[in-house]
């Protein structure tokens, strides 16, 4: 299974806010189906399996809180019940 970054500090020119991007991993159990996990986009999905054997997908991207929140409801409503969310990063501002 992947290692998430230390969090950074919340300083400097890009910090973490409700409204800008940062980059999230979430992890839930099971194996999630990339051709019909649409909803996620733009999260890249990997399944790996865990100490014991058992599947576990992984979901990482760059979206802004609201976003965040979204996708953390889909993966309830779909029974799915949370591993870890982790902050890896804020991420850059687009042009």
């Amino acid at each position: 299974m992947m290692n998430p970054r230390k969090p950074q500090p919340n300083s400097g020119p890009h910090r973490l806010t409700l409204d800008g991007p940062a980059t999230y991993q979430i992890t839930v159990p099971g194996h999630l189906d990339a051709a019909r996990a649409d909803w996620a986009d733009p999260m890249r999905l990997a399944t790996e399996t865990d100490a014991r054997g058992r599947p576990t997908t992984t979901l990482t991207g760059a979206v802004d809180q609201a976003a965040l929140l979204g996708l953390l409801r889909r993966l309830n409503s779909l029974g799915l019940p949370l591993i870890s969310v982790c902050w890896l990063d804020v991420s850059q501002p687009r042009d």
